[in-house]
């Protein structure tokens, strides 16, 4: 039986403090600048803070109040069945279907209209969600492109933007983030063997029976991953439909992220809009836990 030697152990020590010290200013950073701010907002999730009035001048903790306020608020209720609807109509059909077509149809193409198709489409996805909701407004908007055209061709006017302003928004969130899972699919079906889609086609299955009985079984992961980075992204957009519609008109677009911005500082609630934030907060890790156990069952 071996015994260690004290000043082993201490040199042992002196050594791993000596490899940890030069971590010592990141991981203060990280502390001061990324946990702090996370710890003071759940904390102020169960406080009034707020900035003018009572909340101002005394804060203190009211435990489960501001849950209570926002679980019996139809206003609350309305932003999230709105914001599910906007996350269901433009992330996890419209981007995810148009990214897979597009990227199906690349695959097929020629290097001419793969170039052209991409720039085209990653360059709505780079634009700034300010700049693609004004590009939007304008298309839209009463007096827009759109309703020009429809002159144009002897069409009534359309007010999307009015009549059904969270599908006007939702198709502006899938042209503007289409590129991502169209680049996600474009990498997952260049690994897909084109031997097996061949093969299948020698024995007679068809074009759509092909994608649903080969392709997409082999890009299943990757069908998985897409879905779950696009809803999270989708369930936190906020300058988009703000500069379309600012959640109007009334509450038909006002999704939680407005709801929530709009408690925390057009009326001052900081500590209710912060506890809004941590129901969004775990909307999304709900939606990140069933993608998960997805792709668990299928590793």
């Amino acid at each position: 039986m071996s015994v260690a030697h004290p000043r082993a152990d201490a040199s042992q020590s002196r050594r791993a403090v000596a490899r940890a010290l030069p971590l010592a200013p990141a991981t203060l950073l990280l502390l001061v600048f990324l946990a702090g701010p996370i710890v003071w907002s759940v904390y102020g999730a169960f406080t009034n803070t707020a900035l003018s009035g009572a909340g101002a001048a005394n804060s203190h903790f009211i435990g489960l109040d501001n849950f209570h306020k926002a679980f019996d608020s139809s206003a609350f209720r309305n932003s999230v069945v709105l914001t599910l609807v906007f996350t269901f109509l433009s992330a996890i059909v419209g981007q995810n279907l148009v990214g897979l077509c597009l990227a199906l149809l690349m695959r097929a193409g020629s290097k001419v209209v793969r170039t052209l198709v991409g720039a085209f489409v990653v360059g709505a996805w780079v634009i700034p969600e300010v700049v693609a909701g004004y590009i939007w407004y304008a298309f839209l908007g009463k007096d827009g492109s759109l309703n020009a055209f429809f002159d144009s061709v002897g069409l009534g006017h359309q007010a999307l933007l009015f009549s059904h302003p969270i599908v006007a928004v939702s198709i502006a969130n899938i042209w503007r983030g289409t590129a991502f899972s169209m680049l996600v699919y474009s990498a997952a079906l260049s690994e897909v063997p084109r031997e097996l889609e061949e093969a299948a086609e020698v024995d007679g299955a068809s074009g759509a029976r092909r994608l649903w009985s080969v392709t997409l079984p082999l890009i299943r992961r990757s069908v998985t991953t897409n879905l779950m980075l696009i809803t999270l992204q989708t369930l936190s957009v906020f300058g988009l439909i703000y500069t379309m519609t600012k959640g109007g008109p009334g509450t038909k677009s006002q999704t939680l992220p407005l709801y929530m911005y709009e408690q925390a500082f057009s009326f001052g609630q900081l500590g209710y809009g912060t506890a809004l934030a941590l129901v969004m907060l775990v909307v999304g890790a709900v939606f990140s836990l069933v993608y998960l156990r997805v792709l668990k069952t299928e590793i």
